[in-house]
């Protein structure tokens, strides 16, 4: 039987929720498969840690979590600590820690929800996010402190190979996909240099993908064609920041914030990828029990696949689009159920699934 090992770090909000949630799914999918199975280490690691410990990672806390094959991360972010403190403290460490820096976050409208689109069934994309330099490379500071002089300053990095490594797994994600089309996001008429060097590289990399057709659009101009011209759009490719906001505007357009799955790969496997939902604590739902279960679920399945289980992985995603289609919806899609009723539903139906193939 096939083991994979799992470090669940559910963190924070609504995160504690939909973590236990997926693990409820996926230990569901293993009884039905009978091929593998997860072994699961919870790490407690959160804001109420950091509050009590002061700090968010134990020493050798990485070291720890490199012996794992997948990381399962629920949300990180406190109303009681500083959300730079936060992000930098726990999330941050791990996806630069390990090199995950291909940020895949997928959206789609699900059967059975309502898009405010009115062409929202036209909506299936691919975000790939530069996840390991760019905007969010901590590095700039601060001079002056509370004087009228006071001066702030967040250098963004782009390095050669950190820009082309993102393009050429975005060009091979766009190649194994129908329409086999990537656009390039960047903001080169006004960021003249790091967005300029973007453009550079895509063109060169593009030459090795002949079969992969290719546009350019400004990050600005790129939410209106997303709104406006969803079907033209397949796998888009961007820098930290831009992909970031980008892909929270894709999860809305899909229906919620509540639907949205991410990898954070390490694409050579030197290290463990991390898998989580990208709705984040959630402070106003948290503990009313209603927060939205289905991004960790597609980010379950995403994890799956990335663990070499493609079938669990496919009827996991079938599994979810049958719930979703039967309106087993939380408030965020307008619906009653809760996080309790959404999960098993899903269970219920991947029993349902063994038992008809019995």
């Amino acid at each position: 039987m096939r083991v994979h090992k799992i470090a669940a770090i559910p963190a924070d909000g609504i995160g504690t929720e939909v973590i236990a949630a997926g693990l409820e799914v996926l230990a569901a999918l293993a009884a039905q498969d009978g091929g593998f199975r997860f072994d699961v280490e919870n790490f407690p690691w959160s804001s109420d840690y950091y509050l009590k410990h002061g700090y968010y990672i134990p020493e050798g806390g990485l070291e720890k979590l490199k012996t794992f094959d997948a990381i399962f991360f629920g949300a990180v972010g406190s109303q009681h600590v500083p959300d730079h403190v936060s992000l930098w403290g726990l999330r941050l460490p791990i996806a630069q820690g390990f090199d995950q820096y291909a940020n895949v976050r997928p959206a789609r409208v699900l059967p059975g929800v309502k898009s405010p689109l009115t062409d929202g069934q036209d909506i299936d994309w691919v975000i790939v996010r530069e996840n390991s330099e760019g905007e969010y490379s901590g590095n700039g500071g601060r001079v002056h402190r509370g004087l009228p002089t006071e001066v702030g300053t967040e250098t963004v990095i782009f390095t050669r190979v950190g820009v082309e490594r993102i393009h050429r797994f975005a060009f091979e994600l766009a190649r194994s996909r129908p329409a086999r089309h990537l656009t390039l996001v960047t903001k080169s008429n006004a960021q003249r240099f790091g967005m300029v060097l973007w453009d550079e590289i895509f063109a060169e990399v593009a030459v090795d993908y002949p079969d992969v057709k290719t546009d350019r659009e400004l990050v600005d101009a790129v939410t209106t064609r997303m709104v406006l011209k969803p079907k033209s759009l397949d796998v888009l490719v961007a820098t930290n920041l831009h992909a970031d906001i980008l892909s929270d505007l894709a999860a809305a357009l899909s229906g919620s914030l509540g639907i949205g799955p991410t990898a954070n790969l390490n694409p050579e496997r030197k290290f463990p990828s991390m898998f989580e939902p990208i709705h984040g604590s959630a402070f106003d739902i948290t503990g009313k029990g209603i927060a939205n279960p289905i991004a960790t679920f597609w980010t379950a399945a995403m994890m799956l696949e990335h663990l070499g289980e493609a079938k669990a992985a496919r009827q996991l995603m079938k599994v979810i689009e049958a719930v979703t289609a039967a309106k087993i919806h939380t408030p965020d899609l307008g619906g009653t159920a809760t996080t309790a009723d959404v999960t098993r539903a899903v269970c219920e139906t991947i029993r349902m699934d063994q038992a008809a193939s019995v």
